[in-house]
């Protein structure tokens, strides 16, 4: 079983950004539970947190790691969940 060489390039590509795209989607991942979690306890610094995640959402979404439309998805109910939550604070 004879496997070109460029075959073999490839997969070695292949487990190089697949190990890329998996980091960059778990970064994604954790800072959107922060900034959740920031927000539900109405942390003080919770722009912050939504700040960064938005960012790191862009950022996957410009690598190609996410579709545009699911980061926009995503970018659109954090916005949402922390207008709701803080329209909520105000009212109390």
């Amino acid at each position: 079983m004879s496997t070109s060489r460029s075959v073999l390039k490839s997969q070695r590509q292949e487990v190089k950004r697949t190990a890329r795209n998996r980091a960059i989607r778990s970064e994604v991942k954790s800072s959107i539970k922060n900034a959740k979690t920031s927000i539900f306890e109405n942390s003080s610094d919770y722009a912050l947190s939504l700040a960064e995640a938005l960012k790191k959402i862009d950022k996957a979404c410009t690598k190609g790691v996410l579709h545009k439309n699911n980061a926009a998805r995503k970018k659109s109910r954090l916005n949402k969940l922390a207008k709701k939550l803080t329209a909520q604070i105000k009212d109390s």
